[in-house]
């Protein structure tokens, strides 16, 4: 098991009031990390992360905000800044689907996609990095999709394989931006999860990937010995390859 201590970092995790995210969250304040639990419409399970969290003796505080709105991530921080100082650790996990043909997506869910995925990424990293640069240290963990950076295509759910896929072409740039500033940026990327709401017939190894397997990827990047790794992608997908890539 991959238990990096955390003690005396503070961790922001996007949509970490459910999910992946959840999981993600409290895996992190296991190991000592206080913890932010962002939300954007699901208070009352946040407060009950945030709650989960502190039987781990950590802070923690629960923070409403709309990733896509550049005001709304900056006073985020400011919220998490004041609260638990500044954010160490930032995982952007926030992003919707779509699971429809493509010419069936109304526009609006087409804009919804793209801006949860590569908008509130790219706004919640800009934010954060200012305060990393200047100490120094950061770790950026970004949730992508397995094999979206392979050109990945399917008439169903298209807009979220290419936002993914920008996500990930992101983690690549912004890792080469900061190679000289403390900083790792990293992706992981699951094909199916325990949450799925539903199974394809045949998964790799007979299961979805555990909420443990996304968790153990993450805190790869977060352990001390990790700190020259930057601007990779850790599929967790049981070795899952699409036909048509």
């Amino acid at each position: 098991m991959i238990e990096p201590d955390l003690s005396g970092q503070t961790a922001l995790v996007t949509g970490s009031a459910r999910g992946i995210g959840r999981e993600l969250l409290l895996s992190m304040a296991e190991l000592g990390a206080d913890v932010a639990v962002h939300y954007r419409s699901s208070d009352e399970a946040a407060v009950e992360v945030a709650e989960r969290a502190r039987d781990h003796d950590v802070s923690a505080t629960t923070v409403q905000a709309d990733v896509t709105d550049p005001d709304d991530v900056d006073d985020l921080f400011d919220e998490i800044e004041s609260e638990l100082g500044d954010v160490d650790i930032l995982v952007n996990n926030v992003g919707a689907f779509a699971p429809q043909h493509w010419a069936e997506i109304p526009h609006e869910t087409w804009e919804t996609v793209i801006e949860t995925n590569v908008y509130g990424t790219y706004l919640c990293s800009k934010r954060a990095l200012p305060g990393m640069r200047s100490r120094e240290y950061g770790r950026i963990v970004n949730v992508g999709y397995a094999s979206s950076d392979k050109g990945l295509v399917s008439p169903k759910n298209f807009p979220y394989f290419l936002a993914k896929a920008g996500v990930l072409q992101f983690t690549r740039m912004l890792a080469a931006d900061t190679q000289d500033d403390g900083v790792t940026v990293n992706a992981i990327s699951p094909y199916t999860v325990e949450n799925s709401d539903e199974f394809p017939d045949e998964l790799p190894r007979g299961r979805p990937a555990s909420f443990a397997d996304m968790s153990q990827a993450m805190l790869f990047f977060l352990e001390e010995g990790s700190d020259y790794i930057s601007g990779q992608n850790v599929e967790v997908s049981g070795g899952w390859l699409p036909e048509n890539v």
